[in-house]
């Protein structure tokens, strides 16, 4: 009895093994188009201090920042290879933004930046490292985070197509006349030992003309512009409670063209300005490994998405360095379409807007705003 028992035993998990066997063959040889995506090690550490947001159109954090390069890419992505707006399937309010390409070629000056694309192979590699070298004598800090390896480069393969989209910023900028290195203090009343720049009552006529005050309407209110050497313009504001840097910016330009005061710094005025060094990288995983189709219905997916960001200002000036790279797939074999469609759910059970207007009027003779439904129950 005990040996059949042995028998029964052998032959279950014979066939668990089997059926096994069988799923793991059958998943792996299911489609030509599924590709893998390996993890790459990073030697750059993402930054648990500061937020970085593709766009200025994004909702910001208390200590965000915000760079063109990224935007640049997207847009040489859609416009020479995907051919339409990026779509997925569960859509993401950024790539909505990054659609909108607000920022573009025409926003910025060619010597400001280095910009790549084409067939991910490892020549495109080599003529963008030797490119950046040859315009800012600059390495790449995120090129590295990129799988090179044999099976991740373009082969000429007809049913995929591997791109890679890369993009440098690099500005260097000094003051006509440094800024008075100012004591040490405090900032928001809680950090310590803070170190500043600026002017005071010792500080040079002549800095004080490199300032041009946009707007003072109260002491937590105002904003200035420091001229530089290169014709860059750092603006500073304080008092914006806007949330993102685009409304900010606008808000700003705003308060500027009303303001009536005098835009210039007066003796009897001061400014206080905290150095800043900060570097900052920005993984993008909520863009990668999710497929959607191009103009041509192709499956694209992008594979890896990064930014990276280093700034410092001080009395003498500042500078900045951003890259950002897309490692894109696409499978040139198209799939179908599901055929069923997929269905929506119109479900008006959290805060919500209602207007009545009468048919054919422009605009409505009622609306409310709905939140708490006790209220209207």
């Amino acid at each position: 009895m005990k040996q059949k028992a042995k028998i029964l035993l052998v032959i279950g998990l014979m066939i668990i093994f089997g059926i096994g066997l069988y799923f793991l063959i059958t998943r792996l040889s299911k489609k030509a188009c599924i590709v893998e995506f390996p993890k790459i090690d990073s030697n750059l550490e993402t930054s648990d201090k500061l937020e970085v947001v593709p766009t200025m159109n994004d909702v910001i954090s208390a200590d965000t920042a915000w760079c063109g390069t990224f935007q640049l890419i997207w847009n040489d992505m859609i416009n020479e290879v995907i051919h339409q707006k990026v779509q997925f399937l569960e859509p993401l309010e950024m790539v909505e933004h990054l659609n909108q390409q607000d920022f573009n070629e025409n926003s910025i000056s060619e010597e400001y930046y280095y910009k790549k694309f084409g067939l991910k192979t490892l020549d495109l590699k080599n003529e963008i490292e030797k490119g950046i070298q040859e315009k800012f004598g600059e390495t790449s800090d995120v090129l590295g985070n990129v799988d090179w390896t044999e099976n991740q480069l373009d082969q000429g393969k007809e049913d995929i197509k591997r791109y890679l989209f890369y993009t440098m910023l690099k500005r260097d900028f000094s003051y006509p006349y440094q800024f008075s290195k100012l004591e040490q203090g405090k900032f928001a009343n809680q950090y310590e030992n803070i170190s500043y720049f600026g002017i005071d009552s010792k500080t040079n006529e002549k800095v004080r003309n490199q300032v041009k005050v946009l707007y003072y309407n109260t002491q937590q209110d105002y904003a200035v512009i420091l001229n530089t050497v290169e014709g860059d313009q750092v603006i500073l504001s304080k008092g914006n409670q806007d949330n993102t840097f685009g409304q900010i910016y606008e808000d700003i330009m705003k308060k500027s063209e009303f303001y009536e005061g005098s835009d210039l710094l007066k003796e009897s005025d001061y400014l206080k300005i905290p150095e800043i060094d900060f570097d900052v990288k920005r993984e993008y995983h909520e863009l990668e490994n999710k497929e959607f189709y191009t103009a041509d219905e192709d499956v694209a997916t992008i594979v890896k998405a990064i930014q990276t960001i280093k700034m410092n200002l001080d009395e003498k000036g500042g500078s900045i360095k951003s890259e950002a790279v897309i490692d894109l797939e696409v499978c040139t074999t198209s799939l179908e379409r599901p055929t069923e469609e997929l269905p929506r759910y119109f479900y008006f059970d959290d805060e919500f807007t209602l207007f009545l207007r009468e048919n054919g009027k422009e605009k409505p003779y009622f609306a409310t705003h709905i939140k708490d439904i006790t209220k209207f129950q």
